[in-house]
């Protein structure tokens, strides 16, 4: 770590350089001025900052250091233009007039490559530039996640941003329909080598949902770059405790009126995790042991196809999906002893082994509508299947205090098939308004869920079917929302400004059988809610002196109870734990207001404050005194403040982002007879990635991170963390093939440790995993390399996707 905090000093230092302007015109062949054409600045090959010409071709990059500079400019129907070099020092500079011509079929137009920042810190938003890097190479989407800055996962891999919980996880654009353990699978079965960047977005529009207390998570997968065919192969192999694979294929066709695009990525591999929870429980200590191996065959692909009716309207079509058949098993020891003398009583082992089934397609039909002049309509109509299954066989055994001597068992066997379908509707408008732009919006979603929740009693080669805890839990929803936008450009400042309405109707029904003297007879446990809110966005940005720019953001935003959160049927884990749902959980709200500064282009400060009514979080309460159960729970209040600092420097092939994060947080909640929640915690985390290239062709990388004490959920606290990766890159081929060799948590510290005290329980808890693990990739590039890229789309069916499963842990009924 000493040496990334000295990267972290030398690079605070760095923004003291003298900054000019660099000014210019573009222009046609015929000398029109050129407007919308995006012009590119140049540094030993890097783009050191991007800009649109604007009314009579103008354009300007303020900021920039002493140097030589060259200038790329692109801009459709025209051929890529690239500048002759200039020198800054000391003073402004404006260019010669830059004169781009036509294209034309038969005219061969220079490729510039550039290599993009690591990382972009924008007004709304932190861009981590995945593609390319050495250190992303052989690992897997949720490692990329837990080494992004800002963003935590803690031991049951459930994602937090700057402290917060309820973040929504989008794919393109596109929320994930998977929480919990669903959507880590999910994103452990998406290989780096299919991402190009992670975006962060801290304070969303009222474009987007309500949902997500705590922001955004955009993970860009790549896409190919004019016509032609392109398109690039993967493979990569890794080890930790066991061997891992990976092999993908990419491809972008594009003509004059269509482009067909697509993707396909396989993984398979073995994965160990390693877990021990101490619980105390009145008089009696449990001290549990466990170590999950997970064997994972995960197929994801992509397939769509647009067609360009004319130069303003595009309709398209895109199928996606993920097949993945994860096994996982569970050896667990837990010797139970009496406190008073330190004996161990007996011992129980779990031998526990689900086979599971995580398959989900979704369909999207678009049209989009583009006029230069500033109107545009976006129609996204949407559905996605998804296909959740379970079987999992539970023995557990007791024996004596030897562990020799097996004194009896039970076991149990839990189906938990469930399928959910979502079906949404979406439209956005935007136009030119008053000086500025308007945008208007709206959509509608519906949702269904059913889960069929089946546990066997098992004696030797029978079983049978307990019905009193099993149950089907039935749910439907309807979101109806709509939003109104605007923003606008003033002398010295920009404002922001949205409102959204949503309106949510949801009902949820619980069939099972009870006990009724020596028989059973059917139940039936329901629940009917409809609720409308307003969500507020503000926004104020003053920038009449570029070097040194501050911004104002307001929001409210709003978390649902997950699906299966709702549930109140009772799931076992082993003979003390299990998770019960609750019908009473509400949705948690959230107010955010946030101060920015930007100085010189480069160093970003963020000070956040939010405030949040009836928290979610996951409580370990008792029952039938020395059992143990786990159930959502609406803490009653949170509060964040939030401070955030970021720098980038490059000094020619060298460059550094550093990035740090500090946070206090206060929960509190009182549930009665004593069980109350006051906690309070200061945190920080610290993340830094240092890039050289040298040798033409090689480049070496070192990331860190550590994040310090926490608190998880209201009520974990939890310890410190920290990991270093370090790693090498090869262009190969004539720069289209890659080779990357990197080892990732090279001093194998990273590890969840974390305690809880409540209702008269205590717990410690840790859990390890393969960290360190030694990769190998190798990627090629095929094809023109200057085929458009397919269209970026942001699909209707948003956050109700995101809470097709439970969050966080084993899911109710899984």
């Amino acid at each position: 770590m000493r040496v990334l905090i000295l990267f972290l000093m030398a690079a605070l230092t760095a923004f003291t350089a003298p900054a000019q302007e660099v000014t210019g015109v573009i222009k046609d062949a015929q000398g029109t001025p050129i407007t919308g054409a995006t012009i590119s600045l140049l540094k030993d090959s890097s783009v050191v900052k991007l800009a649109v010409s604007k009314d009579k071709g103008a354009f300007s990059f303020s900021g920039i250091a002493d140097g030589t500079y060259r200038l790329s400019a692109s801009h459709v129907g025209f051929a890529p233009l690239v500048s002759a070099p200039f020198t800054v020092s000391g003073k402004s500079v404006t260019v010669p007039d830059l004169q781009m011509a036509k294209a034309s079929a038969d005219m061969q137009g220079v490729v510039v490559t550039a290599k993009k920042p690591i990382v972009e810190v924008k007004a709304d938003k932190t861009i981590l530039n995945v593609e390319g890097t050495i250190n992303a190479t052989g690992s897997d989407a949720l490692e990329l996640l837990r080494k992004s800055p800002g963003v935590t996962v803690d031991k049951d891999e459930n994602l937090s941003l700057s402290g917060k919980n309820g973040v929504q996880v989008y794919i393109d654009g596109r929320p994930s329909p998977l929480t919990g353990q669903d959507l880590a699978q999910y994103l452990k079965s998406m290989q780096s080598s299919q991402v190009e960047a992670i975006e962060i977005i801290t304070n969303p529009s009222a474009k987007y949902e309500a949902a997500g207390n705590a922001g955004i998570i955009n993970i860009r997968l790549k896409k190919n770059k004019s016509l032609g065919t392109n398109g690039s192969i993967s493979g990569g192999w890794n080890i930790g405790t066991y061997a891992k694979y990976n092999g993908g294929i990419s491809f972008n066709h594009r003509n004059q009126n269509i482009n067909i695009f697509g993707n396909y990525g396989y993984n398979q591999g073995l994965n160990i995790n390693n877990i021990t929870l101490n619980r105390t429980v009145l008089d009696t200590l449990f001290d549990q042991k466990g170590s999950f191996r997970m064997r994972n065959q995960a197929h994801n692909f992509k397939l769509g196809a647009d067609y360009f009716i004319n130069k303003k309207s595009t309709i398209g079509v895109m199928v996606n999906g993920n097949l993945a058949t994860p096994e996982i098993s569970n050896y667990g020891r837990t010797p139970i002893s009496y406190i008073p003398t330190g004996v161990v009583d007996r011992i129980l082992v779990a031998d526990n082994s689900s086979e599971m089934k995580r398959n989900n397609l979704n369909y999207n039909l678009n049209y989009s509508y583009n006029d230069p002049k500033g109107t545009s309509l976006t129609l996204n109509a949407d559905h996605g299947d998804y296909d959740l299954n379970s079987d999992q066989m539970q023995p557990n055994t007791y024996y004596d205090a030897s562990g020799s001597t097996k004194l009896n068992s039970v076991v149990y066997q839990m189906i938990a098939p469930t399928d959910i379908n979502i079906s949404s509707f979406k439209a956005d408008y935007e136009q030119n308004f008053m000086g500025g732009q308007l945008g208007l919006g709206g959509k509608t979603a519906f949702i269904t869920t059913d889960n069929n929740f089946q546990r066997y009693n098992v004696f030797g080669s029978t079983r049978e079917l307990d019905q009193e805890r099993s149950n089907r839990f039935e749910y439907t929803e309807n979101i109806n929302a709509l939003y109104a936008n605007y923003n606008k450009a003033f002398k010295g400042f920009m404002i922001q400004a949205g409102l959204r309405m949503e309106n949510t109707t949801s009902e949820g029904v619980s069939n099972g059988m009870e006990k009724n003297g020596s028989g059973y007879v059917p139940y039936l446990s329901s629940f009917k809610r409809s609720y409308t809110d307003l969500f507020p966005s503000a926004a104020i940005t003053f920038n009449k002196n570029p070097m040194s720019q501050f911004g104002i953001t307001y929001s409210r935003r709003i978390d649902r109870p997950y699906y299966q959160d709702l549930n109140p049927f009772e799931f076992k884990l082993d003979e003390y734990t299990f998770q019960k749902g609750n019908i009473n959980l509400r949705p948690q709200y959230t107010n955010s207001f946030g101060l920015t500064h930007t100085y010189k282009f480069r160093l970003n400060t963020s000070l956040n404050y939010s405030h949040v009514n009836d928290m979610f979080t996951q409580l370990i309460d008792t029952a039938d005194r020395s059992k143990a159960f786990m159930s959502k729970r609406n803490l009653a209040e949170q509060d964040i403040i939030s401070l955030n600092v970021s720098y980038p420097f490059q000094y020619k092939s060298y460059s550094l982002f550093a990035n740090m994060n500090a946070n206090y947080s206060h929960y509190n909640a009182d549930f009665g007879e004593g069980r109350k929640i006051d906690l309070n915690v200061t945190g920080f985390n610290f993340f830094a990635q240092n890039s050289l290239k040298f040798a033409k062709t090689w480049t070496a990388e070192l990331t860190g991170f550590y994040n310090a004490p926490t608190v998880h959920m209201g009520s974990i606290r939890a310890k410190s963390m920290w990991g270093m990766d370090a790693g090498f890159q090869k262009q190969v081929l004539k720069g289209k093939g890659n080779l990357r060799a990197s080892v990732s948590d090279v001093f194998n510290t990273m590890q969840f440790r974390g305690t809880m005290d409540f209702a008269g329980q205590k717990t410690i808890n840790s859990a390890k995993w393969e960290s360190r693990q030694f990769r190998l990739g190798f990627s090629y590039r095929f094809g023109n390399s200057q085929v458009k890229a397919a269209r970026q789309r942001n699909s209707g069916a948003d956050d109700e996707m995101k809470r097709a499963q439970q969050s966080g842990g084993t899911g109710i009924g899984q």
